[in-house]
């Protein structure tokens, strides 16, 4: 049996059955490459089984990576390109409790939320580029870091964060293929092949314990009151919803 026929129907099997709640290890298939996500299913239990309610519907399929800040993160999972902008967001379960148990360390994937509310995670994802710890453990109670990526996963990853990124009315750190400042001050439209779209996520490992020889870094917690409080700012990852009234 070739390896991606086996893939195919570890996924299939994962998604058919009540196997999916425990399955551990993910292949998110972009079109810059491939990378794999293990998930922290033991611990973040409710979050693990959201995403993977996003997974098994293939609301993550078509989406598109949305916004990339270099040395921070990148984060997609929320919108699609329906051949203009706004991006067009996609339909979202309920909000989700928050379990901020792990650090935002190098290579891990968190929920992204609505600043101010915990618990608003719903579709919205990023990967930590570098340690975030001190900044994303401590503001908004945490975000809970879910997974991490695996092996060479985070080449794939960082090439996304060396693309080029632009602002359109409204948005800002869209990162974009094969387009140019040139293209940008001459307004020319956007394809489809200009973003970094995720094409898949399946399932590829349905074990629920192959986490267990990762090593998990805990979250450092909210900072002392003596060091002047929570940050100012605030990841706002559902802010490109309130652009969809509005026109490029």
């Amino acid at each position: 049996m070739s390896t991606k026929v086996f893939k195919t129907l570890l996924a299939t099997l994962a998604i058919a059955g009540s196997s999916l709640t425990q399955a551990t290890i993910v292949e998110v298939t972009t079109n810059l490459g491939k990378f794999e996500v293990n998930l922290y299913d033991e611990t973040t239990p409710t979050t693990v089984q959201n995403f993977l309610n996003y997974v098994s519907s293939g609301r993550y399929n078509g989406t598109v990576i949305h916004r990339s800040v270099p040395g921070f993160i990148v984060q997609g999972g929320g919108f699609v390109f329906d051949e203009k902008l706004p991006l067009k967001a996609t339909t979202t379960n309920a909000a989700i409790v928050n379990e901020p148990k792990w650090s935002n360390v190098r290579a891990t994937i968190a929920m992204a939320k609505v600043g101010g509310n915990p618990n608003s995670a719903t579709n919205q994802w990023f990967i930590n580029l570098a340690d975030n710890a001190e900044n994303l453990d401590r503001q908004n109670s945490g975000f809970t870091v879910f997974g991490q990526i695996s092996g060479a996963g985070m080449e794939v990853i960082d090439a996304i964060a060396k693309l080029p990124r632009y602002n359109f009315n409204g948005i800002s750190d869209l990162p974009l293929r094969d387009y140019s400042n040139t293209d940008r001050d001459n307004n020319k439209p956007l394809a489809t092949a200009n973003f970094v779209t995720i094409e898949s996520v399946v399932v590829v490992d349905p074990r629920a314990n192959t986490a267990a020889g990762l090593t998990l870094a805990p979250n450092i917690g909210p900072a002392p009151e003596s060091s002047g409080g929570s940050f100012g700012w605030l990841l706002l990852p559902l802010s490109l919803l309130a652009l969809r009234r509005r026109k490029y």
